[in-house]
């Protein structure tokens, strides 16, 4: 059977463009659905009836939701460059990391920007990303997944491209340089990948999404 993929999402939604860059690092060719989350379609409310929410990937018919779970299939599914490690309790870690970024660290960000900086929303948000700093800082290499880029690092899309972008929409910053040297290298590093690159939607888009989302419009 031939592959027939498609992505079910929106172009602003961080989750989505983590799943694009996986098929962009696997060379996959694939339709990209446009899904308006106001009229959600009747194909999303089928492939995905417990969430209903992007992204959902179709391959050959068969629905996949959930970010990190796409990735992982993905990675399974399309030889090439790995995503995930081959030995097992680096693959353990990754799944870890992976899950520290959407579970710890990613709430923490959101609230942060969320309290229009509040004091200790902030504060929170550092002791959040510190733990991926401290990563960084231990494996003393250009990704996470050390001279590629893995799991964790598609997991931390959002700490390389939609952070900067809520800080110019909002006049807060969570992410300085200087305290914070590691993860902005990595940042650099990654948003400057080809793979990653074709999947980030224009900046422009997500300043004004976020100025829209917290009432800075």
């Amino acid at each position: 059977m031939a592959n027939e993929v498609k992505l079910y999402g929106i172009d602003e939604s961080l989750f989505v463009c983590g799943v694009k860059t996986a098929l962009n690092l696997k060379n996959v060719k694939y339709e990209f659905v446009v899904e308006d989350l106001s009229n959600k379609s009747a194909d999303l409310l089928k492939y995905n009836p417990v969430y209903k929410k992007v992204p959902v990937l179709v391959h050959n018919g068969n629905p996949i939701s959930e970010s990190l779970v796409i990735v992982e299939y993905i990675d399974e599914v399309w030889k090439g460059v790995p995503i995930l490690p081959q030995d097992a309790y680096e693959k353990a870690q990754a799944r870890f990391w992976a899950k520290v970024v959407n579970d710890k660290c990613f709430p923490a960000v959101v609230n942060a920007f969320s309290s229009n900086g509040e004091e200790q929303a902030v504060a929170e948000a550092h002791e959040a990303l510190q733990f991926l700093e401290n990563e960084l800082k231990v494996k003393g290499s250009k990704f996470f997944g050390g001279d590629n880029i893995n799991l964790v690092d598609i997991a931390a899309t959002f700490v390389a491209f939609w952070i900067g972008a809520a800080e110019e929409a909002l006049g807060i910053e969570v992410m300085s340089k200087h305290k914070f040297p590691k993860l902005t290298e990595w940042s650099d590093n990654y948003i400057n990948c080809q793979a990653v690159k074709d999947s980030l939607p224009p900046r422009e888009n997500v300043v004004a999404y976020f100025k829209k989302r917290f009432g800075k419009a």
